[in-house]
């Protein structure tokens, strides 16, 4: 999962792309990047860590110019290798740089027909390197002579979408011509664009969500819809385009449930408000398995989880109680890369209040378990601290499927859902009760904020893939390459580990 921003403005653009990175800092924590455009050449800052910590007073001031890109990411396809920080660059045709969130469902064929037809070379194994050659060669077959106009970028894209499978938002800026922004067909990811008026004219910003708009002061105008293109010329003229045949939007229903911030609006849904309605269907499912009168408090798993645990809280008519406090300052265990990290962390980053657990039975409520490392340490952590019974419930169902656009859940044997009954999930995590959210409930939860949004993408709950490009075999062969590169990652680490002895 990443967040991508790209901005035409009348002035400089280099501190306004930072705090909007700030802003979207939890949909990635490995590696943070701007690119921006002078109209003469671009100038690019990327690297691994955080944003605060990847841009110095001396990089800002090397990144001139009134428009341009960025993008916060953590790996899914491809490696944490910096060479793979975005955003990417490609000189040819004009110069483009490209930020990319989502994941390709088919970039090791198109790394192959890159190569063989297209006779570009892909220097890292990431996706988004895959996806901007593609881009950048449709562009060149669109265009003649020197000059590029919206009609042949909206080509370029149209055969673009033919060609890719997968999941992408994507905010790319051409050298001198401006900045071109899209959605795949299926709109699986978000991506939103808000404007400011200024005396200089209209300024644009394109945003994975929409608390980056807000957040700098820019009116919110739409959602980018699935497959359509959105160019933005230097002058700061919008123009936008369908170039999909058969788009139709289906929004991920992770984003509601874990990554995007409560502040956001998706695709017409505010975050917050579904997250509410989480909490009202869980009540009922609460209500129907286990006995009110064993539970005390109910306690969230602090963020993500507060609304629907205090929904729940207050539609059982249940006490309502903090006995988690987090520290801010711990990344989110879920996107953070390795399992050994991740259960490290959760201790770091939360901390029981002893006097909020002691003697008492509590109801736990997080957003989702993945794969159950987390759920496991805060459940011990409740018993250390005095409670006498722990239930725990997730607002979203049972994570038993492989997510193959943008989420890192990529095996079936990291997530302890599968091939799991709910009792059996209930033993591993050690709790004394579990109820998951049900898979309709979460839907509804969703749809009942917009009821427009009458499709979602929630493969990793029901296991549908909505590309209708995901087979076992498909998903046997990611998964094997994952294994092998933990296996190449534990060797290395071992001999680092020597090395370090011997010294």
């Amino acid at each position: 999962m990443c967040g991508v921003i790209g901005v035409v403005s009348h002035s400089p653009v280099n501190q306004l792309i930072y705090d909007a990175l700030l802003l979207l800092q939890h949909r990635g924590q490995d590696a943070a990047g701007i690119a921006t455009d002078n109209g003469n050449a671009f100038s690019m800052h990327k690297a691994n860590g955080l944003v605060r910590d990847v841009f110095r007073t001396r990089n800002m001031r090397s990144l001139p110019g009134n428009s341009g890109v960025g993008q916060v990411r953590y790996p899914t396809a491809g490696s944490s290798s910096e060479d793979e920080a975005q955003p990417f660059y490609v000189n040819a045709p004009f110069g483009i740089i490209m930020a990319h969130n989502g994941n390709l469902t088919n970039w090791e064929q198109l790394k192959i027909e890159m190569f063989k037809n297209d006779r570009r070379h892909i220097n890292t194994t990431s996706d988004s390197e895959v996806l901007l050659n593609v881009l950048a060669h449709e562009i060149q077959q669109a265009t003649t002579g020197y000059s590029l106009d919206p009609a042949a970028l909206f080509k370029a894209v149209s055969v673009l979408h033919k060609r890719v499978r997968g999941s992408y938002a994507v905010t790319a800026q051409i050298a001198g011509y401006g900045l071109l922004a899209f959605r795949d067909p299926y709109g699986i990811r978000p991506l939103c664009i808000g404007f400011n008026e200024t005396d200089a004219g209209t300024e644009y910003l394109i945003a994975s969500e929409s608390v980056a708009l807000e957040g700098l002061g820019f009116r919110f105008l739409r959602d980018v819809l699935p497959g359509e293109a959105i160019f933005i010329d230097i002058d700061g003229k919008l123009y936008n385009q369908q170039c999909a045949e058969n788009p139709s939007l289906n929004p991920c229903a992770f984003e509601y449930v874990y990554f995007a911030r409560p502040d956001s609006i998706i695709d017409g849904a505010s975050v917050y408000a579904t997250r509410l309605k989480m909490g009202e269907y869980l009540a009922e499912k609460v209500k129907r398995e286990v006995s009110l009168g064993d539970i005390d408090v109910v306690m969230p798993i602090p963020d993500s989880s507060r609304p629907a645990a205090m929904e729940l809280a207050h539609k059982l008519n249940i006490e309502y109680r903090e006995g988690f406090i987090k520290n801010r300052y711990i990344g989110r265990t879920f996107i953070m890369p390795g399992q050994g990290t991740r259960r490290k962390s959760v201790r770091q980053k939360l901390n029981a209040i002893g006097s909020e657990f002691k003697g008492k039975n509590v109801l736990l409520v997080d957003d989702s378990i993945v794969r159950g490392t987390t759920s496991r340490e805060i459940v011990q952590m409740a018993r250390d601290a005095g409670a006498k019974k722990v239930v725990f419930a997730s607002a979203a169902p049972p994570v038993k499927y492989p997510n193959v656009y943008g989420i890192d859940m990529p095996t079936r044997a990291e997530l302890i859902a599968y091939g799991r009954t709910d009792e059996e999930v209930c033993r591993e995590i050690t709790a004394d009760a579990l109820i998951y959210q049900d898979i309709e409930a979460l839907k509804r939860s969703i749809s009942d904020v917009n009821p427009a949004l009458k499709s979602l993408e929630a493969s990793c709950f029901d296991g549908i893939y909505v590309t209708g490009d995901i087979s076992r075999d498909y998903l046997d062969r990611i998964e094997f390459a994952r294994h092998n590169m933990k296996a190449e990652e534990a060797i290395r680490s071992q001999l680092n580990l020597n090395l370090a002895h011997a010294d």
